[in-house]
Parts: structure tokens; sequence; C-alpha cells
């Protein structure tokens, strides 16, 4: 058990699914785990109402804005750079102890995964165990849902993992449940209709991250701030035995889902007490 609460930062782009799960319904913040801040890199994001609400504070540092200023295209990876390097000074001011990506749109350069070294949990919306014939995760990127949807998969999960400079494919964490992929798609490819694809992969992704984003990032910093887990190689250790761990869905209980967090055999009282963690999708 940490003597104090873990300090967690959370970065977002447009949005922080996730964010609000943490707020109203984790009875764990404000005692094992803090958010002590956000950081946006659009304005209007809806994790600035959300924060409001809740008195969390929260920076604005508009990507597209610095590079529109500098006459360069938000792809260009060593200006980049510069951006990250004052993101981690914004960030800095919040004296996290981690710092959690929910839907941050961008990769991020070395001055940010140098500053904040191995404490920057990301969340992608691939189940990262699978592998290509490489040995690499086999899907990346914004697209993963698309990508998984086109390719003929039956389900997709998400994955938390350590943020490195391999893109997606840090040190895991835990993976969330099944979210079956519907039969429509396989009947869609067989017309070629890519249209109804896209729009089927919008709508599962979405489904994904309005429902396992908020107990994904809560079971992370919970394990995090109780000390339980720790990172080596290419995994994350929880009690010597090597991650990721996943957090099913388990029946309807009072019209709620109940989501269980599987954990090796060997865990204190304090940790199989914590879980199961109720939420409403």
């Amino acid at each position: 058990m940490r003597p104090s609460a873990l300090r967690v930062a959370v970065l977002c782009s447009s949005r922080a699914p996730g964010l609000d799960f943490l707020i109203g319904r984790d009875p764990h913040r404000g005692t094992l785990y803090e958010i002590v801040g956000c950081l946006s890199t659009q304005q209007g994001s809806t994790a600035e109402s959300e924060a409001e609400r809740a008195g969390i504070p929260l920076l604005v540092h508009p990507i597209h804005d610095f590079y529109r200023a500098r006459g360069k295209s938000v792809l260009d990876l060593k200006l980049r750079q510069e951006y990250d390097a004052k993101t981690a000074k914004l960030l800095a001011r919040f004296r996290p102890d981690v710092v959690v990506l929910s839907s941050y749109l961008f990769i991020l350069t070395e001055p940010m995964l140098s500053f904040f070294r191995g404490k920057i949990l990301n969340i992608h919306d691939s189940d990262l165990t699978l592998k290509n014939g490489r040995g690499s995760p086999r899907y990346t990127g914004l697209r993963s849902v698309r990508d998984a949807v086109f390719a003929g998969e039956t389900e997709t999960r998400a994955t938390v993992h350590l943020a490195t400079e391999s893109l997606d494919d840090g040190p895991l964490f835990l993976r969330s449940w099944s979210f079956p992929i519907s039969p429509l798609t396989r009947d869609a490819r067989a017309w070629g209709a890519a249209d109804v694809l896209k729009a089927y992969s919008y709508a599962h992704r979405e489904w994904m991250l309005r429902c396992a984003w908020g107990p994904l990032i809560a079971n992370a910093v919970k394990l995090l701030a109780t000390g339980l887990a720790r990172s080596a190689g290419q995994s994350v250790w929880v009690d010597g035995v090597p991650g990721p761990f996943d957090i099913e869905r388990r029946e309807l209980i009072a019209g709620q889902p109940d989501f269980e967090l599987s954990l090796p055999a060997r865990q204190d009282a304090f940790a199989r007490s914590s879980w199961p963690l109720e939420a409403v999708p």
C-alpha cells in the first residue's frame, strides 16, 4: 500500500472516455488514487466540463494551433518533440505518479516518454496479445477496430499497456472482456459493402470506449496504487505473474453489469476484496 493516494493525470484529445466513470462511479477515487489534473490537445473537449464539475484542474495545449503557427503538418514528428516537451512541462505542474492516455490521438515522442519513463498508461482498442507474423501487434493505430472488422475477426478486446517508443507495443497490463463482432459484418464483406463495415466499426468502437475504458483505467491505477503491480521487461507483473490480466464482465446484477479482475491466486485480502467493481455501461 502506498503511504498516500496515487496521483493520476489524464492526457486526452477531444474527449476522455472513462473519466466520467472515475469521477462518478469508482469509490476508490480519493482514497487509493486521486485525479490531480487533465490536459487536452483540443479546445472544447468533453473532458473540460467533466473535470470542471469534479473540481479537477484542466489545461489545454492545442496541438493544431501549435502546428499551424509554425506552418507545419500535425504529422511532423520532428516538431512533435517540441510540442511534447511543452506537454511534459504542463503535466509536471500536477506532479503525477501516473499519466493515463485516454483517447489521446497522437504519437508520443522522446520528451514525453523520457520525462515520464515507465509512468504512462495507454488504453488501446485492440487485443495487443494478438500478433502478426513478425511478432508485432496485429492491430495498431487509430483504425485498429476497423482493421479487425475488415479482417473478419469475431471479437475485439481493449488493452492497457505501458507506453514506449514502440507504438502500441509496450508492456501489457490489463485486457478487457470480449466484444463480439456482429455476423452482419460477414454479410457486408460478402457484399463488398465497405460503407456498412465502416459504419459498424464506428459503432463497435464506441461500444468499447463507453463500456470498457472506465473499468480498465480504474483497475490499472488501483493495482499501481496498492503496489501490487510492477513493470519488468515486456510485461507488467502482479505477485510474480506476468500480465496482461483480464477483466471479465459477469451477469447483470440489479440491472447493472458487474466487472471482476482476474488476478493471480496469491493475493492479500485487500486485493481480493477490492473487486468486483460495479458500473453502468
